[in-house]
């Protein structure tokens, strides 16, 4: 593992900080997924991990993958999010994700493969070289205090800054369903783009599909989004 490091980034870290402190947050980043798993099992007894961050489906370590856990004032899980790096083998996104994108289905439902589909949009044909997947978003136990302190876009980009920290990738992408998106949160979270359409998943007995956004960052996305001031966006979000 290389880890870098970039004034901008500094700047927001030392930001980032002093605003979770206000918050009372505790964030901590971790690599073991089977530690990860039990922590999921504890904070949010009815969900299902997902098939891109599951330890038996995927050989994860510090090189490749990093879960990040928030803890508040009380000491109670409130926030969890993680991250992975894809092994495109080469290819563009979009050739990847023709083959794979039943890897990255809901969470917790039962899903009709023979109807679902993966559309590549042309952000996707043009990502290629270190790409980092990006999931697990979730806030609870104080969500009130935390979006009135706008601190969701603080979280956020302290995803990023980690994976610059750890791979300094080419790309970040994330995948987001429909009424998640039309609610604002990439423009919460950060992300630069997004593309409609990407996935449709059927799930089964059911004909009305589940349908999803895919969201991305370049390399200088990212970089131009944590120079920006952190108080512009507390005070939008708030």
């Amino acid at each position: 593992m290389t880890l870098h490091s970039f004034q901008d980034g500094e700047r927001f870290i030392a930001s980032s900080t002093g605003l979770l402190q206000q918050a009372g947050i505790t964030l901590t980043v971790g690599y073991d997924f089977d530690i990860y798993k039990e922590v999921l099992t504890a904070a949010r007894p009815g969900h299902v991990l997902g098939m891109p961050f599951d330890p038996a489906l995927h050989e994860m370590n510090k090189d490749n993958a990093f879960w990040i856990v928030g803890h508040n004032e009380k000491g109670d899980i409130m926030h969890t999010q993680a991250m992975r790096m894809l092994d495109l083998k080469g290819n563009t996104l979009a050739e990847h994700l023709r083959r794979s994108f039943i890897e990255f289905p809901p969470p917790g439902v039962d899903i009709d493969l023979q109807r679902s589909r993966y559309r590549a949009g042309p952000g996707a044909q043009r990502i290629a070289g270190q790409v980092c997947y990006h999931g697990e978003f979730w806030v609870g136990a104080t969500p009130r205090e935390f979006r009135n302190a706008g601190l969701s876009s603080v979280l956020g980009r302290y995803a990023f800054w980690q994976a610059i920290q750890h791979w300094n990738p080419d790309y970040i992408i994330a995948f987001m369903q429909n009424s998640v998106v039309f609610k604002g949160f990439p423009a919460r979270h950060g992300y630069m783009h997004t593309e409609p359409g990407t996935l449709r998943w059927f799930l089964s007995g059911q004909d009305t599909p589940v349908e999803g956004f895919m969201s991305y960052m370049s390399s200088d996305d990212l970089r131009f989004i944590l120079e920006m001031p952190l108080s512009d966006f507390v005070a939008q979000a708030a």
